[in-house]
């Protein structure tokens, strides 16, 4: 049977720290609490379950806190927990089973991070795989009868286990002023570029989308980025074009967007704006577009209820019910299916 390290950063979570971790103490060699400045109750909590409790002064890196949580670790796999998460009984059987026989080669267990649509911020998805169990110590092997080389790739196993994903709240506005930090501080990675853009597309609320505005319109001229992320920041900088008013910088970097391919985002964008302008008509061929004809590149959901949503209000506004209704009941259908 393999041991494992219990890895959490905590702060504040005096309210869901003792739900956590009731539910998998039992199920741990170790647990290793760093706090990064509670206020509240939250260490008392955790002494319940630990003395491995460590003091860190935030940086404003999750990164930093994380690698200094596994830094403490002395398991040979380390379980990296959020204060939000639980497992029931029946996951709890699954994580006790995978204790006894995962095979000592496998490097990291995925699991499935479930009910992530209940206060969404980058998931398109309620139910998809995330890494959590990391072996603490890897061994590098030979392989390949010829030309061998060290194996780099880490084995996975993708397990059944489903984690359930329980936030007090939406952790949206949070993680958009740290990326507005982040920023201000350098150049984005291509993987936060698209994190940034998703979380504003999915949970931003107007007014930080109209603060990323410089930034994305920055990102549209840089040549060091791919055709990708100039359609994702194409994206964004027209929304927020949309939002201050600014008719031509919003036409600018929407047709930016269609050029290189277009997606579901834009001609929502697109659909809004005609919308906006009383031209229901020609909303109702961007919403039908968006929903039928192009592929989401950031939020699901502007191929889904959004466009038909809006289809549904142009055509109640021009007076045409029976539309109205049959695309409002077709939304209602898509954003059902979603969560299943």
């Amino acid at each position: 049977m393999i041991t494992i390290s219990l890895c959490m950063i905590v702060k504040n979570e005096e309210k869901i720290l003792d739900r956590c971790l009731s539910c998998v103490a039992d199920l741990m060699d170790e647990i290793i609490i760093v706090d990064t400045g509670s206020d509240d109750g939250t260490k008392e909590i955790a002494a319940r379950y630990t003395d491995k409790i460590y003091d860190f002064t935030w940086v404003h890196d999750f990164s930093a806190a994380r690698n200094y949580a596994f830094s403490k670790a002395s398991k040979e796999y380390i379980y990296s927990v959020d204060a939000d998460e639980l497992l029931d009984e029946i996951n709890r059987e699954r994580f006790r089973i995978l204790k006894q026989e995962l095979l000592p080669e496998i490097e990291i267990v995925q699991m499935y991070y479930t009910n992530q649509l209940k206060h969404g911020s980058v998931y398109n998805y309620d139910k998809e795989y995330r890494p959590k169990l990391f072996k603490r110590v890897r061994s590098f092997t030979w392989i390949d009868p010829i030309h061998e080389t060290v194996r780099t790739e880490p084995l996975v196993f993708d397990s059944e286990i489903e984690i359930i994903h329980e936030q007090e709240e939406s952790h949206a506005a949070r993680d958009l002023e740290a990326f507005r930090r982040v920023c201000g501080e350098g150049h984005l990675s291509s993987r936060l570029h698209n994190l940034y853009a998703r979380e504003l597309f999915i949970a931003g609320s107007e007014e930080d989308v109209i603060l990323s505005g410089p930034f994305f319109e920055a990102s549209c001229e840089d040549t060091g980025r791919s055709v990708e992320e100039v359609r994702e920041a194409a994206c964004v900088a027209a929304r927020a074009a949309r939002f201050r008013g600014d008719r031509l910088k919003f036409h600018k970097y929407a047709m930016k967007a269609v050029a290189s391919n277009g997606c579901a985002e834009i001609c929502l964008e697109l659909g809004y704006f005609y919308m906006s302008e009383e031209d229901y008509h020609e909303a109702v061929v961007w919403f039908y577009n968006a929903a039928f004809e192009s592929e989401s590149l950031l939020d699901i959901r502007c191929r889904g209820d959004k466009p038909l949503n809006g289809m549904a209000e142009c055509y109640k506004r021009i007076g045409m019910e029976e539309q109205a209704a049959e695309y409002a009941r077709m939304a209602k259908e898509w954003t059902a299916g979603s969560c299943e």
